[in-house]
């Protein structure tokens, strides 16, 4: 749907980080970068051949610092209030399994750029903060990148947008969501949802 955003995804837990950062929502999307960048290079080979060992590389070290029931909420947008309890757990379920197979798919074929992290503006007692970095890749402008995180109640950092160049990843699901519930009602929008995981899946 929004091939370029997912660029944001891959870049925010990969490349060098060229600038050393403290703050604790900057430390958070470097360790995992560190991380995960460095088992993809490892294990390039394996996970070509069985892509299974991708998707449990994110769903164990990049989901859990996603917020998918905030980013549903957001994707959904009006229609969100309408939605019954069930509909907003199917709808946050089918949208995190829709980002994790793109996201592992596009990780397989990344490629190495540095990454700059711009000076922190947050404060220490924020609830909400933004980490902006640019991305330099070879014979292009630098893409500008931002996160933008919240903080909860147990003092743990949770991602719940990322804005490519200025393009929100929610806000243009918000899009195609909008128009799929106007055509066919929420459970229209699952059973679309459900329809090109399952695809996906092979099965």
């Amino acid at each position: 749907m929004i091939k370029g955003v997912f660029l944001g995804l891959v870049l925010l837990f990969g490349g060098t980080a060229v600038q050393a950062a403290q703050p604790q929502p900057v430390e958070l999307i470097r360790s995992t970068a560190d991380y995960v960048l460095k088992q993809v290079r490892a294990r390039k080979a394996e996970l070509e051949k069985d892509s299974s060992g991708i998707y449990d590389l994110v769903q164990q070290k990049v989901l859990p610092h996603f917020d998918f029931r905030i980013m549903s909420r957001g994707a959904l947008g009006k229609y969100w209030r309408r939605a019954t309890e069930k509909q907003k757990n199917e709808i946050a379920h089918e949208f995190q399994e829709l980002l994790v197979r793109t996201y592992a798919t596009t990780l397989l074929n990344y490629s190495d750029q540095e990454i700059e992290y711009l000076p922190y503006r947050g404060k220490p007692g924020d609830k909400r903060v933004t980490v902006s970095t640019r991305v330099h890749n070879n014979g292009g402008p630098p893409i500008p990148i931002n996160y933008r995180l919240y903080r909860q109640s147990n003092g743990a950092w949770k991602i719940y947008d990322v804005v490519v160049d200025g393009v929100s990843l929610v806000s243009n699901y918000r899009g195609s969501f909008s128009a799929e519930v106007k055509k066919h009602g929420i459970d229209g929008l699952i059973a679309t949802l459900q329809k090109h995981n399952k695809q996906q899946r092979g099965a």
